[in-house]
């Protein structure tokens, strides 16, 4: 048991850590791009790349896995930061990760089958241009609020 393990642990040395300088290089500005989409941060992003990283280094199970924030999340994640601060979004996080336990446990991948290759397509076409859209400000150059502030927020949410 304890040779299996090491073996498993310490068998590719050289190529475990190539690839997690890889991944760690590919996570950077992910994170930070995906914060500023989500209206937090780009601290607070990192950081939780980096939570992610460790623990599917330890818990994961693929060879190929790479566990990281996604365009759709961040998208949906700005007006509850906006609204509410990051103490929700904390709770958010944790109940998406409940809520995606749940349905691996039950199986429920299997419903994917049924979605037909066009609406994937349409929500991943559909998910370009609303990170192009949210980007737009800082490519034009307007002002805008790309974190949420410490405080009071009511004054910031018709201009935001």
């Amino acid at each position: 048991m304890l040779l299996s393990s090491r073996k498993d642990w310490f068998g590719n040395i050289r190529g475990d850590s190539l690839a997690g300088i890889v991944v760690a290089l590919a996570l950077i500005p992910e994170a930070i791009a995906f914060s500023i989409i989500a209206g937090v941060d780009p601290k607070v992003g990192l950081y939780a790349s980096f939570c992610i990283a460790v623990l599917t280094a330890f818990l994961g199970g693929r060879t190929g896995m790479i566990s990281a924030a996604t365009g759709a999340m961040a998208l949906l994640m700005v007006t509850l930061v906006r609204d509410y601060g990051l103490q929700y979004l904390l709770a958010a996080t944790l109940l998406t990760g409940v809520i995606q336990l749940l349905a691996g446990y039950l199986k429920l991948g299997e419903l994917m089958r049924f979605v037909s290759r066009s609406v994937v397509t349409g929500f991943v076409n559909a998910l370009a241009i609303l990170i192009f859209l949210q980007n737009l400000f800082t490519l034009t150059l307007e002002k805008k609020l790309t974190f949420a502030p410490k405080g009071d927020i009511s004054k910031f949410k018709n201009g935001f």
